[in-house]
């Protein structure tokens, strides 16, 4: 969507260059709206009114624009919090839609109309500005040259030429003509006024309406493309056109269809992720599997290395028992502190391969209950 920013600055650099023009020109007009002041006041009043409208109605664009590009980026709760004005129909009618937006032909037509409508809509004030001040300019000349009609039908009666004094006869001639003259500046600036704020208004509500067509032709290239093309649109000019329940219900098969091909979507999309996590899980029981061999051949190790140790306290407890009376008694302490060691040894041995068998429990019921989880997402 393209920004009215653009339009925007054009209207206040117009707005700004025509204060400068009227800084530099302070002085003629100000003895023109001196001319009628009343008049004249309600000229500028109608004039300000009218600027701070056409500003307003590119300034409206923004939010609908922001709405749009939110919608497009996939977050309709986002935009449908901000309530558009202008795009209040399609807000209701697209809804949470997002993932499965698909308009017809006729409702993408629908849409345009009433957008169309709404814009023709807000720029009727702006053009009715437009005429009510050349209205007012030609009615603040109409009245001044009523004024001037009036003021010099009473010179021309009052003037008396059949006296002696001719300084007196045209010194009540200049004090006659004042008042037409004030009529003839009534008509010239209330024109002056007039015809310059409708040139402004104007030029303002040119570059509104071309910020509302910029929006009305982003928004039905963008409709455009969600728009699905129904068989009665393609039919040519000589072909009967599909009646309106058959399209309504071909409409209705299209979008089941796409239901169905987004639930087969979904489905698919979950068996691959089923599909993977059993490869994983496969993959874990291979890896306990390993480590189950790998544990069962150290017990079967230490095993042997406790039958060797037997083996060995055996031989030398019948060695103890034949040499028990020629060894004196430091041979006998250092052979008793040896059978403690061993002693030692064989409990330590014993508790670590019940500690060893406690830890591969835990572990087998661990798989159990993760095969068990496995399986009941599998369903």
């Amino acid at each position: 969507m393209t920004s009215p920013q653009r339009f925007v600055v054009r209207m206040v650099l117009f707005i700004l260059a025509l204060a400068v023009m009227g800084i530099f020109l302070i002085s003629p007009l100000e003895r023109a709206f001196q001319a009628n002041v009343f008049l004249n006041g309600i000229i500028l009043g109608v004039l300000f009114l009218g600027i701070i409208y056409n500003l307003r109605q590119v300034l409206v664009l923004f939010p609908e624009v922001t709405w749009i590009e939110l919608f497009r980026k996939n977050l309709p709760g986002l935009s449908l919090a901000r309530n558009p004005r202008l795009l209040a129909p399609m807000a209701t009618m697209l809804g949470e839609r997002k993932d499965t937006l698909s308009l017809s032909a006729q409702s993408m037509r629908s849409l345009l109309d009433g957008i169309a409508s709404r814009l023709d809509e807000s720029r009727d004030l702006s053009r009715y500005t437009i005429g009510l001040l050349i209205f007012l300019g030609l009615l603040g000349t109409f009245w001044g040259l009523l004024e001037t009609v009036g003021s010099i039908r009473n010179v021309i009666g009052g003037l008396n030429v059949g006296g002696d004094d001719v300084t007196a006869v045209f010194s009540n001639l200049k004090k006659g003509l004042t008042a037409p003259l004030d009529g003839m500046g009534t008509a010239f600036s209330s024109s002056l006024f007039g015809l310059a704020g409708s040139l402004v208004l104007g030029f303002l509500d040119l570059q509104a309406s071309q910020a509302q067509n910029r929006f009305y032709n982003d928004l039905e290239e963008w409709l455009s493309s969600l728009t699905r093309l129904s068989s009665g649109a393609l039919t040519g000019d000589g072909e009967a056109s599909v009646p309106a329940y058959v399209q309504a219900l071909l409409e209705q098969t299209a979008e089941s269809l796409e239901n169905l091909q987004r639930t087969l979507v979904r489905g698919e999309e979950s068996n691959i992720a089923s599909s993977t996590n059993l490869i994983k899980l496969t993959d874990g029981l291979s890896t306990l599997g390993d480590q189950m061999r790998a544990e069962q051949n150290i017990l079967v190790s230490l095993a042997k290395n406790q039958t060797d140790l037997q083996l060995v306290l055996n031989q030398l407890a019948e060695t103890n028992r034949n040499s028990s009376n020629s060894l004196d008694e430091v041979t006998q302490d250092n052979i008793r502190n040896i059978e403690v060691y061993v002693s030692r040894l064989l409990e330590e041995l014993s508790s670590g391969r019940a500690d060893l068998i406690k830890q591969v429990r835990s572990e087998i019921k661990l798989l159990a209950r993760t095969i068990a989880a496995s399986f009941k997402n599998t369903k």
